[in-house]
């Protein structure tokens, strides 16, 4: 596995060694000892998501407050633009941002830590998406951070989109990063 550090401290950019021939390929896409000696993370995931959605739909911003969830991001089918915003108050980077492309084809995944809001926008024609998280879903805590807050200022790549992005209620309903609970 190759470990790549993002622009953010704590979110990584994990590419695994696909063995591949005539007959398809093979990957380890999770091995606690290898995820250990390439980035020191030593996780436990409790619970795998999976979603499928159409070219245009963006999922997120959402993170917990209580109950924080770590997510090991990554694309079986299509590709996503993967977004995560950094909520810790105390870090040097709050508020900012980074996004990757994570795809079927690139098999890469984003290791996104807790303390941060997580979402992603579908670019091919669907994608599904797969991430374990270190804690369950607790809906009770669930907060979501406005996809296009001007004060985060993610380049979301929605060329050839018409219009806005297909949004859920919940996600139309994000607060800004000046009013959301944030993580100390």
């Amino acid at each position: 596995m190759k470990a790549t550090a993002a622009a953010i401290e704590g979110v990584w950019l994990l590419e695994p060694e696909v063995f591949g021939d005539a007959r398809g390929f093979f990957f380890e896409s999770y091995n606690r000892r290898a995820l250990r000696a390439a980035t020191g993370l030593d996780l436990e995931f409790v619970q795998d998501n999976h979603s499928r959605s159409g070219r245009g739909v963006l999922r997120g911003l959402h993170y917990q407050v209580r109950q924080p969830q770590g997510k090991l991001v990554r694309a079986l089918q299509g590709a996503i633009f993967d977004v995560a915003v950094d909520l810790r108050k105390r870090s040097p980077s709050f508020g900012k941002w980074v996004g990757v492309e994570l795809s079927a084809a690139s098999k890469r995944q984003a290791w996104i830590p807790p303390g941060f809001a997580h979402g992603f926008l579908v670019v091919s024609e669907y994608a599904e998406v797969l991430y374990k998280t270190t804690d369950y879903y607790a809906p009770e805590h669930e907060r979501t951070l406005r996809w296009d807050d001007p004060a985060i200022g993610i380049a979301w790549p929605l060329e050839g989109l018409q219009g806005e992005p297909a949004l859920s209620d919940k996600d139309r309903r994000g607060v800004a990063l000046s009013e959301a609970e944030v993580f100390a």
